[in-house]
């Protein structure tokens, strides 16, 4: 049975501090109705590489996205080639180097920031090009396109975690309280997502060290969490998903025809 998928991105978020500072996810596992799994990020530990293989499932070194400043289209398929191409409506209120990503590079903020073109892979977009733009105006984007276009794939991609971390480190309450209040937006969300059928995944592209930066092979660099929310997730204690097989699980939880790497042990 095809369902309607949101995948959260929270950028530079570690798990540990996930794991502590996400209560209202937290209260979801509590009470057996969401998981949280321990995920290792492909390397480098960068954003632009690591959207690309959340999005696509193929490691940065052999995508060839190897480093944030590498501005150019994908050559691979993503979640939203093979779900436009399976037919489905596709939404982002993501960070621009998504729209570089898979809609136009590079990224022109006239053109491109209010996007609206069913021939495009991300066909309807909100794309924000400022560290420091308000996570509480990214989920109203993400929300406004949500309600005007009911996606069946909605990426929601917020910088306010990364930003405090390059800011101030790992360990500071700058950063930590940039999670709590991420955690606390999601909580005006979530439950009317899943009431509305919504299967909904919550990860990270990488963590963050207390040098203000990631790229290496620190464990708070490169351990990101995965919660996962909905009907159709096993909730399985045992699962070891992957960063790489995110794509794959994905696009058959949307019912679109992919041939990615998958985790069958998250879904039921």
């Amino acid at each position: 049975m095809p369902h309607k998928v949101i995948l959260v991105v929270l950028d530079g978020l570690n798990y540990e501090v996930a794991r502590h500072a996400l209560g209202h996810l937290q209260a979801y596992c509590a009470a057996g109705r969401a998981a949280l799994y321990r995920l290792e990020c492909e390397l480098p530990a960068l954003s632009r590489p690591l959207y690309e293989c959340i999005m696509t499932g193929v490691a940065p070194i052999d995508s060839g996205v190897v480093h944030n400043d590498v501005v150019r289209l994908s050559k691979e398929r993503s979640i939203f080639h093979y779900a436009r191409d399976a037919g489905l409506t596709t939404a982002a209120a993501a960070y621009h180097w998504m729209s570089e990503l898979y809609n136009r590079a590079p990224f022109v903020a006239a053109r491109d920031r209010h996007t609206s073109d069913a021939a495009l892979p991300i066909q309807h977009g909100h794309f924000y090009y400022a560290d420091h733009y308000p996570d509480s105006h990214l989920f109203a984007d993400a929300e406004s396109l949500r309600l005007k276009h009911s996606p069946d794939f909605l990426l929601v991609h917020p910088m306010n975690i990364d930003d405090a971390g390059h800011g101030y480190g790992l360990d500071s309450p700058q950063y930590r309280n940039a999670a709590r209040r991420a955690d606390v937006i999601l909580a005006d969300y979530l439950q009317g997502w899943l009431d509305a059928g919504y299967q909904v995944l919550v990860t990270a592209d990488h963590g963050m060290n207390n040098d203000r930066s990631h790229n290496g092979l620190l464990a708070e660099e490169r351990e990101v969490p995965l919660l996962v929310l909905g009907e159709a997730f096993s909730l399985d204690a045992n699962a070891r998903p992957r960063q790489i097989e995110l794509c794959g699980t994905i696009c058959a939880l949307l019912g679109a025809a992919h041939d990615k790497p998958l985790c069958k042990e998250l879904l039921k």
